[in-house]
């Protein structure tokens, strides 16, 4: 049974999907370059993923599978995990007219029916790294992984985390304290912690910390027209969004 937390951020992805995330999915799947993030930071000038041909990956938090397709694309195989069925319905339909299939599983990002050891690479583009519990998906994770894989996940920034009223557009003035950041309820449950305690979560589940990558919007990029609360140019003067890369020992 799913808990208070997945079946309130299942709800708030049905009304996201119907919203927004449907309608986009198309051109996301379309392209060929793999982006991070909100503003598009080509995979290109960041050099994280590298060369993913013929690895075994986990999509965490999967939606729309968009970032899963652009792994398929480059050669890996990859299994999209999401526990939202309008997204993965999205995604299906999707596979149908791309023709890029991939299996995809109806599960949370806490608790994956997969085995131990099956993947080299779990990724999470926000999906459980936004909206799982870290000390419930970070274990699940390094149960994933094969010894030596690594995890790969992007969310919001604990300063972003810090920065956002409770409604509206993202300040430059403090909502809410640093210490003590761990569940956030806006339209579903969020999760956050201080750079701090996700170092402490990692370690505990045998990461090394491989780097950190804070993402500023590339030249030319404009207001996501969706996400529309984190105009660019604050983006570019404090880190929005964030990018973990952690090996399992």
């Amino acid at each position: 049974m799913s808990s208070p937390d997945v079946s309130g951020n299942v709800a708030a992805w049905t009304r996201r999907n119907a919203e927004y995330t449907d309608a986009s999915a198309e051109r996301s799947w379309a392209k060929d370059e793999i982006t991070w993030g909100m503003f598009g930071v080509p995979e290109s000038e960041l050099g994280i993923l590298g060369d993913v041909a013929g690895l075994d990956v986990v999509d965490l938090g999967c939606g729309t599978a968009y970032f899963s397709a652009w792994l398929a694309k480059r050669g890996a195989r990859v299994v999209g995990v999401d526990p939202t069925p309008a997204q993965l319905q999205t995604a299906r339909r999707l596979q149908r007219q791309t023709g890029i299939e991939f299996p995809l599983v109806e599960a949370p990002g806490e608790a994956v029916p997969l085995p131990d050891a099956s993947f080299d690479l779990v990724h999470s583009e926000h999906g459980a790294a936004t909206w799982a519990d870290p000390y419930r998906w970070i274990p699940e994770a390094a149960r994933l992984l094969r010894p030596g894989g690594r995890l790969i996940f992007l969310h919001a920034t604990p300063l972003a985390h810090l920065f956002f009223p409770d409604v509206g557009e993202v300040t430059t003035q403090l909502q809410r304290p640093y210490h003590g950041l761990y569940r956030e309820e806006w339209e579903g449950t969020e999760f956050q912690l201080t750079h701090g305690d996700w170092i402490r979560v990692l370690r505990a589940n045998a990461f090394e910390i491989l780097d950190l990558v804070e993402l500023r919007p590339p030249a030319g990029a404009t207001t996501h027209t969706y996400y529309s609360d984190v105009p660019v140019e604050r983006a570019r003067q404090w880190p929005n969004e964030e990018i973990w890369v952690a090996r399992k020992g």
